[in-house]
């Protein structure tokens, strides 16, 4: 069983139903057990600054499917929900990115794991480190290290709403 870290965040629209929607359409796909929903984060955007601020998620899953399909399925959540790419790290409603799959390397032209700039974002590894598994190993024990590296206040990372359950989250 492959373990997938996603981080979702969103900054269209009723931003909470969009991440409640996205991880329920998760947890109602064949193939995919949704295991842990982080907190949710509200914070600053990051590149394009002139849009509202996000709200973001990780949630573990474990599913029997490669990274190139967990990869589609990502996507399918995204274009169903209405995501439209017009500026890069621009306004979303949806998106949706695999951080880690077990401890996998993987570069490929339409796939980078680990995410290539989730070292270089707290909104991603708050989140992250939340519901990750202990003892932290690999990919984790560095994201561990690197957040204590950064300035999450001056990052714009801020707890939002704390998240109990998976089923919690979703109904």
């Amino acid at each position: 069983m492959n373990k997938i870290y996603l981080s979702l965040g969103t900054n269209i629209g009723d931003r909470e139903y969009n991440l409640k929607l996205a991880v329920k359409m998760l947890y109602e796909m064949d193939g995919i057990s949704v295991k842990k929903v982080s907190s949710i984060y509200e914070t600053a955007p990051v590149g394009y600054v002139d849009q509202p601020s996000f709200l973001n998620i990780v949630v573990l899953v474990e599913s029997n499917r490669s990274a190139f399909e967990m990869l589609e399925i990502c996507q399918t959540v995204e274009n169903d929900l209405g995501r439209v790419r017009e500026i890069r790290w621009g306004p979303r409603i949806i998106d949706l990115d695999i951080l880690l799959f077990n401890q996998d390397n993987i570069e490929a032209e339409n796939l980078i794991v680990p995410h290539a700039r989730m070292f270089e974002r707290a909104f991603v590894l708050v989140p992250l480190l939340e519901i990750a598994d202990e003892p932290l190993e690999g990919f984790l024990a560095q994201a561990q290290k690197v957040l204590t590296l950064l300035d999450i206040d001056q990052e714009g990372v801020k707890k939002w709403k704390a998240t109990t359950s998976v089923e919690q989250f979703i109904y």
